[in-house]
């Protein structure tokens, strides 16, 4: 009898359920809006996981019973506290088998690093970075940005430029090409009416905008280029403290990034790269591109004690294919 692993990758602005059989094969897929409990509650959580879960049941034609194992990547599990909630809500879509369950930054750990353990830091929209070590101790920042401390993603990034070109704009600052760009890209009549728009919501900063910033760094924009390496500094300090946490500074282990902020510009990994070999000289940095869904297919198969390592490209070939309709009516660099 085929066993069949269930993976579900909750984001923030799309969630996400495939399923795949023993041998890595993606047969049944499923796709829902934001998943997030803190901005959606307990309820519309529920509603999503039971939605998503089974459009990919009925597209993989098969039943809840033929799943051996699950694995949940789930943005906002920031706290112990959400713990008794979510096996709350995992048990009542009727899913009796072992199942692994991350907050969603974790499961890219099992797609990129070597033997599945050290240091997983994402940049898309927003940042976060989870850890664990070789014995199976975890690590974890509060994946609340700003707030505490933590700066990453592309809207930290673009509030980053908007202050660089209020700083301008009064004479606090250097002159920066992001300026006139900003302007062109929301559509303000000059840099006043940017700034007085964005104070009374007449424009929106989308995270979007980061590539704005990226695309005046690669101009060659000191302004832009200095933000991309505060921001890479933020993150670098992300994937320390998740060293510090593990006691992993002396041992050789990966660094995986994933997260669309990561193909605009060199200098980001550069500057997280200096940072944590500072820190740790045997690190290693691996940069992947794999659908968080299909990660969270390997940690259910772990679950299971299948070895997911051997069937991992075969897992995220198949499982890009199932996504590629929903991929490729979005820009390859429009974040996540």
């Amino acid at each position: 009898m085929v066993r069949y692993f269930l993976g579900v990758d909750v984001g923030n602005s799309k969630s996400h359920a495939l399923i795949c059989d023993e041998n890595g094969c993606a047969v049944g897929f499923g796709v829902g809006g934001s998943g997030n409990h803190e901005s959606i509650g307990e309820e519309a959580f529920q509603h999503l996981l039971n939605d998503i879960i089974t459009q990919a049941v009925t597209s993989a034609n098969i039943s809840l019973e033929d799943i051996a194992a699950a694995g949940f990547g789930i943005a906002g599990y920031n706290w112990s506290e959400d713990l008794p909630m979510l096996r709350r809500v995992i048990g009542s879509l009727g899913i009796d088998v072992p199942y692994g369950l991350m907050n969603d930054a974790g499961p890219g750990l099992l797609a990129g690093s070597s033997n599945g353990w050290g240091v997983s830091v994402v940049a898309g929209t927003g940042a976060n970075a989870r850890g664990r070590d070789k014995h199976g101790k975890l690590a974890q920042l509060t994946g609340h940005g700003t707030l505490f401390g933590e700066v990453g993603g592309g809207g930290a990034l673009v509030r980053r430029a908007v202050g660089d070109i209020s700083k301008a704009w009064s004479l606090r600052g250097k002159p920066t090409n992001l300026s006139e760009m900003f302007v062109e890209q929301l559509g303000a009549v000059d840099v006043e009416d940017l700034l007085a728009g964005i104070t009374r919501n007449r424009y929106t900063l989308d995270a979007d905008l980061a590539l704005t910033v990226f695309q005046a760094a690669l101009e060659g924009d000191e302004i832009a280029k200095e933000s991309i390496r505060w921001l890479g500094e933020g993150l670098g300090d992300m994937a320390c403290g998740i060293i510090r946490q593990l006691c992993i500074e002396d041992e050789e282990f990966d660094v995986v990034l994933s997260g669309s902020l990561y193909k605009g510009s060199p200098i980001l990994q550069d500057t997280i790269r200096e940072m944590v070999l500072e820190l740790a000289p045997r690190a290693r940095f691996v940069y992947i591109t794999a659908p968080p869904v299909t990660c969270a297919v390997m940690l259910a198969m772990e679950q299971a004690g299948v070895d997911y390592v051997s069937k991992r490209q075969r897992i995220i070939k198949t499982g890009e294919l199932m996504l590629s309709d929903s991929l490729t009516s979005k820009s390859p660099f429009q974040l996540r």
